[in-house]
């Protein structure tokens, strides 16, 4: 076999290796999918616990917290494996990541500790909660951002922002099940319950332009109409600036078992989309080890025949038709063909791995542009996405291109003390 053969073979190994790594990246997925569910649902009891001092969900919320340690008990044993094994793929954020994630769940404990004890507020729970959990998802973003496949890429893109979604359906159940619990809503709770819903809507977008169209369907079946009928009437009630109180605490029950409804639902969808993505990855195995075997018969069945000496050769017979016979011969076309159709296939791969890729750098400009704007205007987040959307219409620019512009002219600013000295 030729040193070409050897390294079209190589290659395709190293397909069918990477593909394992991405099935278990994607079994990873899945465990934190699973965890961070359990925890949205503790930290939904947590906060109806800690709103009424103690009084209401304890035995829910514990029944929570028993789910959770067994679905983190299960994640960190991925985490482990996946941290000892030494390989190019595994990138050295996403290894950062979890270390991050791993120091909070450490203290998770702590944080139940004060919940138990009432001697936290709602919203500092809630916001250790909310941490925890952007670190979980950040691991999953970042999985998606290491991908070198378009088609998982893709997939794990849909992933992460229908998880992106959902948390923050859940931030919106917490935020909800806290002021029904109380009893009424100031302005902040007020403008964060709206400034959630708007987010959302913007992931499941994103979410929506990814996904296949079994995904899609599945997603607009997930939840009944009544449901979200009863949810947008709280909503609009929690949200009216002139009636801040309400009649009855109990609708914190109410809100938190429609919410919960929902978001089991979107929960359903996520389920479907990491199978989707399960067998997106063995498929691409499947795939590739059957090339392989395709291409060492293909190889062997056409084995050259033992090289003439020098000197026996014809040399009547001119070098371009040897060239021609080299070029025609079984072998020599079975090898043009197999690269041609090798170096169509990587190129195809590489062209849309590009454009995903841009995606997600075009989405990580955006939000930094946005955190910027939001430190230095002292505006939300919704509101910061919105100046953003009209100065790029304004000046005829892609919303990258124009955060890109900030960043550079903040960059610049920064620099501009130093250079003046």
């Amino acid at each position: 076999m030729s040193s070409a053969q050897q390294l079209l073979l190589t290659a395709i190994r190293c397909d069918i290796d990477n593909f394992r790594y991405l099935a278990t990246t994607s079994e990873i997925v899945a465990d934190i999918s699973r965890f961070i569910h359990v925890l949205q649902r503790e930290r939904g009891a947590s906060t109806i616990y800690l709103a009424s001092q103690g009084q209401r969900f304890k035995t829910r919320r514990q029944t929570y917290i028993n789910k959770s340690k067994e679905a983190e008990a299960l994640l960190r044993r991925r985490l482990e494996a996946l941290s000892q094994e030494v390989r190019p793929q595994a990138a050295a954020r996403l290894l950062r990541r979890i270390a991050a994630v791993w120091n909070a769940l450490d203290d998770l404990s702590v944080l139940r500790s004060a919940i138990d004890n009432v001697a936290i507020s709602p919203d500092a729970a809630t916001q250790a909660f909310n941490h925890l959990i952007g670190g979980l998802l950040a691991i999953v973003f970042e999985a998606a951002d290491t991908s070198d496949d378009p088609d998982i890429t893709r997939a794990l893109v849909a992933i992460f922002h229908l998880m992106q979604g959902k948390e923050l359906a859940g931030q919106e159940r917490a935020c909800g099940a806290f002021g029904y619990t109380l009893g009424h809503f100031d302005d902040n709770h007020r403008q964060l319950l709206g400034q959630l819903v708007n987010d959302q809507q913007r992931c499941f977008d994103t979410f929506i332009e990814f996904a296949t169209p079994d995904a899609a369907l599945a997603w607009q079946q997930a939840v009944s109409t009544s449901t979200l009928t009863g949810i947008q009437q709280l909503r609009e009630a929690a949200c009216q600036p002139a009636s801040p109180h309400i009649t009855s605490n109990a609708l914190g029950e109410t809100w938190y078992e429609l919410t919960t409804l929902r978001i089991d639902a979107i929960k359903s969808v996520e389920d479907t989309l990491n199978a989707q993505l399960a067998a997106l990855c063995y498929r691409k195995i499947h795939q590739a080890e059957a090339t392989l075997e395709q291409t060492k018969t293909k190889h062997g069945a056409h084995k050259p025949a033992p090289c003439e000496p020098l000197l026996a050769l014809n040399h009547a017979q001119p070098l371009g038709d040897l060239t021609a016979s080299a070029l025609t011969s079984p072998l020599g076309r079975s090898l043009i063909a197999l690269t041609q159709a090798q170096s169509s296939r990587l190129q195809g791969l590489s062209d849309e791995l590009e454009n995903t890729r841009k995606a997600l750098r075009e989405r990580k400009l955006i939000e930094r542009a946005k955190g910027l704007i939001m430190a230095h205007q002292s505006i939300s987040e919704e509101e910061a996405y919105r100046f953003l959307r009209k100065t790029s219409m304004d000046q005829s620019k892609s919303m990258a291109d124009m955060a890109q512009a900030i960043l550079d002219l903040s960059s610049m600013l920064k620099e501009a003390p130093a250079h003046s000295r």
